[in-house]
């Protein structure tokens, strides 16, 4: 059986199908449905630093239904959105009972967890249902529409000029700016995934800064990974760039709170009087 590698599991397609693949995305709910969707064998995946409520292993039990073997990688032995690194230096922090099945046990090198992986028993069953992904979060009264997406590969093209929180990580997929954001969005939040303070765990930022796009991320112990809502209720800002900074928006505040501060209304006011 293969052993696959990609940065996300939002790029994962025929190929993957039926393989043992080390991704680069966080361990949350979304990431497990699109990794099952795929039709992969197995999958290892990062904790991101596991996170509030456990959200960064969260995949792990909803895999764990389905019969489907998965596991984690920690998040200070491989960074974020570099599926080749975790194969090279991943440890593993957690797993479920099929990957247990197979020998995965913490502790084991991702690659020696991925080659165990390959004699786990196929998955069987059906996924649960879980509710839409992509919402409105509200909008203030001259403010740009603010849009929630569990992750970025909800983002649509009718998106841009709208304030974006994401439920994605900050880091680049394969160090490609290109992939930092699909839209010119008005100003964009992202999850810090356990960022250690390494500056390619949060490299969307400088890249969305030299488009001139406020950037942030919400600290991992303060919201869920992988979930829009949870950012918006209770995340606290712990990265951002340059033109977040210059919008008045500071360290531990809450995204309404950098939302509404004067300095961020006048910049999108302005923005929205030039659209």
């Amino acid at each position: 059986m293969n052993i696959l590698t990609a940065d996300s599991v939002t790029t994962l397609d025929e190929r993957h199908c039926g393989t043992v693949v080390v991704a680069g995305s966080h361990g949350g709910i979304i990431a497990g449905l699109l990794a099952a969707q795929a039709g992969v064998h197995a999958v290892i995946l990062n904790d991101a630093g596991v996170g509030k409520d456990a959200a960064g292993i969260a995949s792990l039990a909803l895999l764990e239904a389905i019969g489907m073997a998965a596991a984690t990688v920690d998040r200070r032995s491989a960074p974020m959105g570099k599926a080749e690194l975790s194969l090279a230096s991943g440890v593993i922090s957690h797993t479920n009972r099929p990957a247990c099945a197979s020998g995965v046990r913490p502790g084991d090198s991702c690659r020696e967890a991925a080659r165990k992986l390959c004699h786990a028993a196929a998955p069987h069953g059906q996924l649960p249902h879980f509710g839409e992904s992509r919402f409105r979060l509200g909008s203030a009264r001259g403010q740009p529409a603010i849009v929630g997406c569990d992750s970025v590969c909800l983002v649509r093209s009718s998106d841009a000029g709208k304030i974006m929180v994401i439920g994605s990580h900050a880091a680049l997929h394969a160090a490609d700016p290109q992939l930092a954001l699909a839209v010119d969005a008005c100003a964009a939040f992202f999850h810090d995934a356990g960022c250690l303070g390494e500056t390619e765990c949060i490299g969307r930022l400088p890249v969305l800064d030299r488009r001139g796009i406020p950037t942030a991320a919400i600290d991992h112990r303060t919201a869920r990974i992988g979930d829009a809502r949870s950012m918006w209720e209770s995340g606290r800002i712990s990265f951002l760039n340059e033109s977040a900074v210059l919008a008045g928006w500071r360290r531990g505040m809450s995204i309404p709170e950098a939302i509404a501060c004067s300095q961020a209304a006048a910049i999108f006011a302005e923005q929205r009087a030039c659209a």
